[in-house]
């Protein structure tokens, strides 16, 4: 299991979140990869910690979709869930479309939204797919903080945590993802000449052009809308 060489060694105090966090980080970044198996001796080792903390961080990811086990067989990272994805998305395009109908949004908070879909358009162009992804992820999150609502933010934060592991093992090889920097432009618009309506619709475009971006890799490389694109067997 190739976890690296070089990882900062955890409190003890906080050992179970910290694992729990750090191996998620790893998880969606493609440290480790899906069908990875993965030895709680050996991310212990890792991270400087016992292995309880490691054994209750990797039972919690399970929880959440990132791990799966078979039970006295192996404990691995769970393949990419297209299928399961493309779910999520709808999910959020909805609460997104609740926060901006809500959502009192200032000169400032489109201007903040313009440099970071500049800032997206910059590292697309440069095919750096991470720094593209938050800088996504910093242009829809002024919609959220603008509802005034925590528990939707919340929501919202953990369901594009599971997105994110998605997005970034595809959006370095989906075609057209510049388009989405157009898609928040028209969105911009509609907010800068006051036509919430016209912004929403916009915003559910994006959404759906993401989710048939995203698709689009899976057609291309096979159409294993089920499975992950690199699977790798243990």
């Amino acid at each position: 299991m190739p976890l690296p060489q070089a990882t900062k060694r955890l409190s003890r105090k906080l050992a179970r979140d910290e694992a729990y966090e750090r191996v998620r980080d790893w998880i969606i970044e493609g440290t480790l990869a899906p069908g990875e198996v993965l030895r709680d001796q050996d991310i212990a080792r890792s991270l400087g910690v016992s292995r309880t903390p490691v054994r209750e961080a990797l039972r919690r990811l399970e929880d959440e979709g990132f791990v799966e086990t078979s039970l006295n067989r192996w404990t691995r990272v769970a393949p990419l869930d297209l299928p399961r994805a493309i779910e999520t998305y709808s999910v959020i395009e909805a609460l997104e479309v609740f926060a901006l109908e809500r959502a009192q949004l200032t000169p400032q908070d489109l201007s903040d939204m313009r440099t970071a879909n500049d800032a997206m358009r910059r590292s697309l162009r440069l095919r750096k797919a991470a720094s593209a992804l938050r800088a996504d992820e910093e242009f829809h999150a002024i919609l959220l903080q603008r509802a005034q609502n925590s528990e939707l933010r919340e929501l919202v934060a953990q369901l594009k945590t599971k997105l994110r592991r998605i997005e970034l093992a595809y959006w370095g090889r989906a075609s057209k993802t510049n388009q989405s920097v157009e898609e928040h432009a028209a969105i911009l618009s509609a907010l800068q000449k006051g036509a919430k309506r016209a912004a929403i619709a916009a915003l559910q475009q994006n959404w759906e052009g993401a989710r048939q971006r995203v698709r689009s890799v899976a057609d291309s490389e096979g159409g294993a809308a089920d499975g992950p694109p690199h699977q790798i067997k243990s």
